[in-house]
């Protein structure tokens, strides 16, 4: 990823925030044929000192086959993003030497992704993703609500993995390059854009 100072992002708490708020990560490894991409909603869990990502796939994915040797793989994790219009900045009036550019956050989680064939495990698994997707409901599903032999049925259909993060990076970009008086002017305008990933991005822009 192309990582300009200003842009960095490198507080673990930060992005480990992010990966949570936003879990729906694209999954990359090098397949057969080329990279190979899959979009799998992942679980941020702290172990022995090591941050992991747990999901699953479909057992027909042909992904999973390919993590005998636990390959890399990278995770990204997309945070809110928007675009930026040259009409929100001061210099426009002044001397019309802008252009348009987008500002968005994102987490990149590297390391090594290993395939778990595991009833035990996929189902301990399965009842942590659905306790952090349904807290907010008022009434939350659980895996147990289902009939036991459907459960039987769901769980031979898939496959764990498990990428362990070896490395931690991230971008937000967030006009940080900018003069304060141009910030405060993009962070209006994407108050008032009526777009709200873009109300959110600006209220994560610095002052």
């Amino acid at each position: 990823m192309y990582q300009p100072s200003h842009f960095v992002e490198a507080d673990p708490a930060v992005l480990l925030s992010l990966m949570r708020a936003r879990p729906l990560a694209t999954v990359a490894i090098n397949g057969e044929d080329g990279p190979l991409a899959n979009h799998l909603p992942l679980l941020a869990v702290e172990e022995d000192g090591a941050l992991k990502l747990r999901g699953h796939v479909a057992r027909a994915n042909p992904m999973w086959r390919l993590l005998e040797d636990a390959p890399q793989a990278l995770a990204v994790f997309q945070g809110d993003d928007a675009y930026i219009s040259p009409s929100w900045y001061p210099a426009k009036a002044e001397h019309g030497k802008v252009v348009p550019t987008w500002n968005y956050m994102v987490a990149h989680a590297r390391g090594r992704l290993r395939a778990v064939d595991d009833p035990v495990w996929l189902r301990s698994l399965l009842d942590q993703l659905t306790r952090a997707r349904e807290a907010g409901f008022p009434q939350p599903w659980q895996v147990a609500d289902a009939p036991a032999d459907y459960l039987d049925k769901m769980l031979r259909a898939i496959v764990g993995i498990e990428l362990t993060v070896s490395r931690l990076d991230g971008k937000y970009k967030l006009s940080q390059n900018q003069d304060g008086a141009t910030r405060l002017s993009v962070r209006a305008g994407l108050a008032g854009s009526g777009d709200e990933r873009a109300k959110a991005l600006a209220g994560e822009m610095p002052g």
